[in-house]
């Protein structure tokens, strides 16, 4: 089975694809320090950097599979129209590109990932008529990656379409949740002092209420909801496209590193990031988790 990769970012999909036995023949992503990062890791597919809008379809080679992870910016609560972010509009027309490319080639299964939002998105049910005038039976799932071993809870929404009589229902295996003391590495990282001069007023009141719940030694949010601190002996909260979280170990602190986001995020060890730390968490961020695309994948087989 042959596998292509729209809005493939730092390769995710890809990454579980692969673990699930699929060759990924084509990726593309409009950002080049993307490609080159997925490039380096899935050197046996052909690349292209270039705003999906604008493909050639014809030059894209037939595949059975085709996976999607349209910008979610503009559907998530945090960053969309409702928060006053109305420059994210065109972000929400990238989903158009999947009805483009399977109009094209029509793969007999595709899967889409994004935020639960994009399901509340306005242009939604004409996005989803799109796809079905095309013959596809589509089935959103609503996943959280701390349910397939990702050491971090994560929910996203995987819409699974087929060109079948009726919409796929997965049957999804539930793994153990693995606790974030997996990921983190107290022996590595530059800590710094907690008391020291310049700290903010705000992380010292998180930190204290964090000591209080939580004891010596926890995780700590710079943003969010996760105010009082979070224990390591649960998975991680969802790790964002820039630096959210810190480790607390008794007077020192630290942001986690690349590699311990890229171990939340369910990637290989071996996984190539970039070398600046903050493009290689941006990455990270936007990523799917490869094992829950894997699972997703393997359902699939199962049930058609």
């Amino acid at each position: 089975m042959r596998a292509i990769d729209l809005f493939a970012g730092a390769g995710g999909f890809s990454t579980g694809a692969r673990m699930a036995g699929i060759d990924v023949a084509w990726a593309a992503n409009h950002w080049p320090e993307a490609v080159a990062i997925h490039s380096r890791n899935h050197p046996g597919a052909e690349h292209a950097c270039q705003d999906l809008h604008q493909a050639r379809w014809m030059d894209v080679p037939a595949h059975d599979l085709l996976l999607a992870s349209p910008c979610c910016q503009g559907h998530s609560r945090a960053r969309g129209k409702s928060n006053g972010n109305p420059q994210h509009d065109a972000s929400r027309s990238t989903a158009w590109a999947v009805v483009s490319a399977a109009e094209y080639h029509r793969p007999a299964m595709a899967i889409i990932e994004n935020v639960p939002e994009f399901l509340q998105w306005s242009l939604y049910p004409a996005w989803r008529m799109a796809m079905e005038a095309l013959g596809y039976c589509l089935s959103p799932h609503v996943i959280d990656a701390a349910d397939h071993g990702v050491p971090q809870h994560r929910e996203r929404m995987f819409i699974v379409m087929t060109r079948s009589r009726h919409p796929l229902v997965l049957d999804l295996p539930r793994r153990e949740h693995v606790p974030a003391t997996e990921i983190v590495d107290f022996s590595a990282g530059r800590w710094s002092q907690i008391e020291r001069p310049g700290r903010a007023t705000a992380t010292l009141s998180r930190i204290a209420v964090g000591r209080q719940r939580h004891g010596a030694r926890f995780l700590t949010a710079y943003y969010g909801n996760e105010r009082g601190g979070r224990s390591l002996d649960r998975p991680i909260g969802t790790i964002t496209t820039r630096d959210r979280w810190a480790i607390v170990d008794g007077d020192r602190m630290r942001m986690l590193s690349a590699h311990e986001c890229r171990a939340a995020m369910g990637f290989p060890t071996d996984y190539i990031l970039p070398d600046q730390h903050r493009l290689a968490v941006h990455m990270l961020g936007n990523a799917v988790c490869p094992p829950v695309a894997r699972d997703v994948i393997n359902a699939i087989r199962e049930a058609a």
